[in-house]
């Protein structure tokens, strides 16, 4: 780090820059506080689909012996994706994704020639393969979130233990310093007035 000035100029220029770093750092420290809490909101939502997978999931191997039963359409078909759907949002300054939803290629079947079960186990793989989108789109969101969140809480740090202290520190050295050199002065100023005030004493009494 560069050795600061010690005169009136960078005295000034510390106290504006001490003045402009507390006035930002509650920003700093509201946007900090806003993502975490985001981020503990995407945890719960992943904690909660995590929870709706496995329900799904568990209910999916009621009819997992029916899949390996030859039918005249293969239902994993019904699964397959086109295009997941997401739109994003910005949070505290990060662009973050949402599930909107999923395109299947196109799978049509005939009522007739399937079985009675076809529908349901079709609605119950499209059911899981929704799930476990929404959870790796959750988990996207929460990782952009916890790098800013990350970013932000270096700045804060940054702020708070550093950028901050030191420029008080450069305040007091420069107010000590300045301090001491106007007493210097004011001392030097007296020996002066008294060396005058002597002189013209002796003056005055010379014969």
């Amino acid at each position: 780090m560069a050795e600061i000035k010690l005169t009136k100029t960078e005295l000034r220029s510390q106290q504006v820059r001490l003045a402009q770093l507390r006035k930002y750092l509650p920003t700093l420290q509201l946007k900090k506080a806003m993502l975490q809490a985001e981020v503990n909101e995407a945890r719960l939502e992943i904690e909660k689909l995590e929870q709706m997978y496995q329900t799904q999931h568990q209910a999916s191997e009621k009819y997992s012996a029916l899949l390996t039963m030859q039918t005249p359409v293969d239902p994993m078909r019904a699964v397959k994706i086109r295009e997941v759907k997401k739109r994003y949002d910005n949070i505290a300054g990060v662009e973050v994704p949402y599930f909107e939803g999923i395109d299947y290629d196109d799978f049509r079947y005939s009522l007739v020639d399937t079985p009675a079960w076809f529908d349901s186990v079709v609605s119950g793989l499209r059911d899981l393969t929704t799930a476990r989108i929404q959870i790796k789109i959750v988990e996207e969101k929460k990782r952009a979130l916890e790098e800013e969140l990350r970013q932000v809480s270096i700045r804060v740090n940054l702020f708070e233990k550093i950028l901050i202290p030191r420029a008080v520190n450069n305040i007091k050295k420069i107010q000590v310093f300045l301090g001491d050199q106007q007493l210097a002065a004011v001392g030097r100023a007296k020996v002066a007035k008294t060396k005058i005030e002597e002189r013209k004493q002796k003056a005055f009494h010379a014969p």
